[in-house]
This record gives C-alpha cells, sequence and structure tokens, in this order.
C-alpha cells in the first residue's frame, strides 16, 4: 500500500509519499525569515502558494500518480491554526477529487513513529522542535508525555536567543556554530521541575547577560546549549529508568544539533541501551512521518470521516489510542 502525507503544522510544507518500508518521495519547502520569527498567517499563505507545485514534485519523485495512492494522511495538529487549516482543506480534497480514505495523525506521535521504518520497536523518544519539547513513550496503548516544557520549546528559546543576537531565522544552527567557538562556561539557570522543563529563565538570562557586553557571544551561545541539552538528557535518562525500555530516539528539528545527539548516545552508551536519530529529513518536519504513520493507522483499521478531520491546535499525544 501507498500513502500520501502532507505536513504543514508550522514554517514548513511537506510532501511525503511511503510504503511501510521504504519512502519514495519526501519533499518540502520552509518559509524563513532574516528577521523575527514565523507568522501564522504568512505560514498559511507560503503553503497555500506551494502546495500544487510539491504535490507534483513529489507524485513525480516517487514515480506514481494519485490514483496509486491508498490513503491520504495529513498533520491534523498540533500546530498554527492558520497552516493546518491549508493542510487539511487540500487533503479533504483530494480525498474527495479521487475517492480516498483520509486520516487525521498526531504531528508529535508522527515524529516517533517514523523511526519503526528503521527497525526501532518500542523507544523512548525526545521530540525537540521550535514549537515542542517533550519526551514521549508508549504505554497503555497511548504515547505517553513523561516530561515536557513548561513554557517554550527548546528550538524556539534558541531561536529567540538567536533573534536577540540578530542572527535570523531558524537560529537553531547559527546558535550551535558559535557555540563550538565557545571556550568557557557561563552559570545560567537550570530549571528541571519533576520530569519537566523550563527554558524561560534560561532565556532571560542569557539575553540579559549578552545586552551587558561583559561576555563573549560564543561563550554565551556555548553555555546556553550545555545547559538546556543537560536538562534534556536527564529528563530523557529519567523516562528511560522509569519504563526500562532499551531505546532512546532523538526526533525533531532540534535533533540535527550534533551536541545534543553527542550528550545522549554518552547517555544511551552508560544505561546500556540502544540510540537512534533518523535521517535529517526525517527528523525535521517532513510528509514522509505523516504517510507513514497515518499508512500504519489505516491498515491496523483507523477511519476518519471527513467531519473527522477538523484541525486541532493543541492535539496532545495520548488523546490518540494507538491501536497499530
Amino acid at each position: 500500500m501507498i500513502a500520501l502525507g502532507i505536513e504543514g503544522t508550522a514554517h514548513t510544507l511537506g510532501l511525503g509519499i511511503v510504503t511501510e518500508e521504504k519512502v519514495l518521495a519526501n519533499v518540502f519547502d520552509t518559509l524563513t525569515t532574516e528577521r523575527g520569527g514565523i507568522h501564522p498567517k504568512e505560514a498559511a499563505e507560503h503553503h497555500a502558494r506551494l502546495m500544487k507545485s510539491l504535490l507534483r514534485k513529489a507524485l513525480e519523485e516517487a514515480g506514481v500518480t494519485m490514483e496509486d495512492i491508498d490513503v491520504i494522511a495529513f498533520s491534523q495538529g498540533p500546530g498554527l491554526g492558520p497552516a493546518l487549516r491549508v493542510v487539511a482543506t487540500a487533503a479533504r480534497a483530494l480525498a474527495i477529487r479521487y475517492n480516498k480514505p483520509i486520516v487525521g495523525v498526531n504531528h508529535c506521535i508522527a515524529h516517533v513513529e517514523i523511526t519503526k521504518m528503521f527497525g526501532v520497536k518500542d523507544p523512548v523518544g525526545l521530540y525537540v522542535s521550535g514549537g515542542n519539547t517533550q519526551v514521549l513513550a508508549l504505554e497503555g496503548g497511548r504515547y505517553r508525555v513523561f516530561g515536557e516544557t513548561l513554557d517554550i520549546g527548546i528550538g524556539n528559546a534558541l531561536d529567540v536567543f538567536a533573534r536577540e543576537l540578530g542572527l535570523g531565522f531558524p537560529g537553531g544552527p547559527k546558535i550551535e556554530k558559535l557555540a563550538r567557538k565557545g571556550e568557557r562556561y557561563i552559570e545560567l539557570p537550570y530549571a528541571v521541575k519533576g520530569m519537566d522543563l523550563s527554558f524561560s529563565g534560561l532565556l532571560t538570562e542569557a539575553i540579559r547577560k549578552f545586552k551587558s557586553g561583559k561576555y563573549r557571544v560564543e561563550d554565551l551561545a556555548y553555555s546556553f546549549q550545555e545547559t538546556a541539552f543537560a536538562a534534556l538528557v536527564e529528563v530523557t535518562e529519567r523516562a528511560v529508568a522509569h519504563t526500562e525500555k532499551e531505546e532512546v530516539v532523538l526526533v525533531g528539528g532540534v535533533a540535527a544539533n550534533n551536541r545534543l545527539r553527542e550528550m545522549l548516545q554518552i547517555m544511551a552508551e552508560d544505561r546500556g541501551v540502544d540510540f537512534f536519530v533518523p535521517p535529517y529529513d526525517l527528523c525535521r518536519d517532513n510528509g514522509a512521518m505523516i504517510a507513514y504513520t497515518g499508512l500504519r493507522m489505516f491498515k491496523a483499521g483507523v477511519m476518519f470521516r471527513l467531519e473527522d478531520t477538523v484541525v486541532k491546535q493543541k492535539f496532545r499525544t495520548d488523546e490518540v489510542e494507538v491501536v497499530w
């Protein structure tokens, strides 16, 4: 069976075509800015403008037609309302036009599920992106949130810090580049509250120190990363200890950061568990993960009526009963 997936929860529009064993196509386009962040209306306009051309490109890359598609999946949430609605509308239109079944997919779950294409069985997932920071694991038939940010996502924190430094969006890769040149650690707030995290105090203090002019920006970038990533690794390790699972996966856009990968790898080796990071095009927001998760849901008998496809801006992972 072949699935088409459409992802559009935030700044990236992605279309993917997959079987259960292989990614046939995975194309995307990301809205970027030189200054400031992303406005939801601009993201929606970006997705609407590029939807047709990216669909055509994905079909050509996969070597299939819409008639070959068995199910259409779309990112139902969580995310930016205007962007989600563009994606849902496109998915509905295609489902009606070509008489195909439609499945709404939880974006966060899809980030973890795509790792199973590579043989991962039952992992603890650290999902780190702009809007989301969660430690997820499958327990009792649902993806439970074992820890999460109480304020902003780690990707958002990195982007805001980069914006304050005048680096533009997305800021994560630019902070990582600066951090490699850091020479000393500057103490910053470290906030782990039970199994949850907070990055707002870290961000505020890092910006304050930058504006004071007393610290090298490279040292601040290095210290920001070390502090935030240590907290992420701590709560992930606690989840591994609690669940006794034997696999850890790192997913989401911030999974591209090599220092975070290194720190998680060390933790996994110390605990004797496997550690896996998907190829970056499947870590970032992408349509292939939506297609793959939607296909698994559909094959397990999950069916959506058109009236069930309303988007959910605050779609929690544990709302979804995992029957696949």
